[in-house]
């Protein structure tokens, strides 16, 4: 199995597709299994690379609190590794909030970013509703199918649930099959509950890409409308109906408007280097 060394950690990552590097950062409590709608699509254009976070599935899962500094400098580790100068990032969720640490800390890494059904966090983020936050924050049954199960229709809209049931049990059962230990669950969620670049974004350098659906109960499109208004020239789409794992339920718009993002900034490195 593909590890590199991260600071005190062994870290789990596999990389597929050849042509310009792409990481994808999963969200909360997830790993890289969550990209299973992405990696074929973008691996037939990019070098795509994806990875689970400290504490994740096949990743070391040390008891110790952390930052989404910590994970940033995690994914600065894969890079320098597999000798990536630089990259086009790409985050969703609490992985939309390492990716924003990670164009902040790193800039001349960053070719890109690409910040998915996300915010920046702090006093300004607008919250989900004290229900949605109660049944996240709880570790009751942590990996248990029910608990699981519980917490990931709140991701998906109830009309998608209905229509394709077996791809959501698909995702239920991707997420069972890979174990997250109560601490790794409580410490991501202390680093998630501090973080805060409200006064940072304006900071980055990068191209950046915003992208959210209209119907997200978990991380209102709000956020993402606030977080594009900071970050220089930013660009936000809003996918119509699209929930906390639109990149799942509309796949396909989701890719395309990724894929052609990205080639536009690489035409226009080109075209500079020219």
């Amino acid at each position: 199995m593909p590890k590199i060394v991260a600071g005190e950690i062994e870290l789990y990552y596999e990389e597929y597709g050849e042509g310009a590097p792409l990481v994808l950062i999963p969200g909360f409590g997830t790993g890289l299994w969550i990209w299973f709608k992405q990696v074929p699509a973008f691996s037939r254009e990019f070098r795509t690379l994806v990875f689970d976070p400290r504490g994740i599935s096949r990743s070391d899962a040390p008891n110790a609190p952390i930052t989404i500094r910590t994970i940033a400098d995690d994914l600065a580790a894969l890079l320098y590794a597999l000798r990536i100068e630089s990259a086009h990032i790409l985050g969703a969720s609490f992985g939309g909030f390492v990716a924003q640490e990670f164009a902040l800390a790193y800039p001349a890494m960053t070719r890109s970013l690409t910040l998915c059904c996300t915010s920046f966090g702090g006093p300004g983020h607008v919250p989900p509703s004290l229900e949605t936050l109660q049944a996240l924050a709880s570790t009751k049954g942590l990996n248990t199918q029910q608990r699981v199960r519980e917490n990931l229709l709140l991701a998906f809209s109830p009309a998608y649930v209905e229509r394709n049931h077996e791809e959501v049990e698909k995702v239920i059962c991707l997420r069972a099959e890979n174990f997250v230990p109560e601490h790794a669950y409580l410490h991501q969620l202390q680093a998630a509950m501090a973080f805060n670049t409200e006064e940072r974004v304006s900071q980055i350098s990068a191209p950046t890409l915003v992208l959210t659906g209209d119907a997200d109960i978990i991380v209102p499109e709000e956020n993402s409308r606030n977080l594009a208004a900071r970050i220089p020239d930013a660009r936000l789409v809003t996918i119509k109906g699209g929930s906390h794992t639109f990149f799942i339920e509309q796949a396909d718009e989701f890719n395309t408007a990724v894929i052609e993002f990205i080639k536009e900034i690489e035409k226009a490195s080109c075209a500079t280097q020219r």
